[in-house]
């Protein structure tokens, strides 16, 4: 079995950053995608960072220019760091990982927990 533990939500005001990390443990052959999503209030999960294995980025038009996406390989962690922050980023968000738990296993897609960022004076 995997784990994904994220942490580093909180309460920040307007303008404010946080970074958020999700670190994986357990059964790990490899790791390929990681991401970020969140999931607002009465809304659908969305994306807003993904990063592959040699360091690709994928952001959400709504979070390019302010959020950061970076990977730790050796460490099977993940971190987000988020500057400029508005109200509206507001959300639960949710780490997600692609593990490989066995040299002949198929990826499959994990989930951390979700840690809340509320922005908010």
């Amino acid at each position: 079995q995997v784990q994904l533990v994220e942490s580093g939500g909180g309460l920040v005001q307007p303008g404010g950053s946080l970074r958020l990390s999700c670190a994986a443990s357990g059964s790990i052959f490899s790791i390929a995608a990681m991401g970020w999503y969140r999931q607002r209030l009465g809304a659908q999960r969305e994306l807003v960072a993904t990063i592959t294995t040699t360091g690709s980025t994928v952001y959400a038009d709504s979070v390019k220019g302010r959020f950061t996406i970076s990977r730790d390989t050796a460490k099977n962690t993940v971190h987000l760091q988020m500057s400029s922050l508005k109200p509206e980023d507001t959300a639960v968000y949710y780490c997600n990982f692609g593990v490989k738990e066995r040299i002949w296993s198929s990826f499959q897609n994990y989930w951390g927990q979700g840690t809340q960022v509320t922005v908010s004076s």
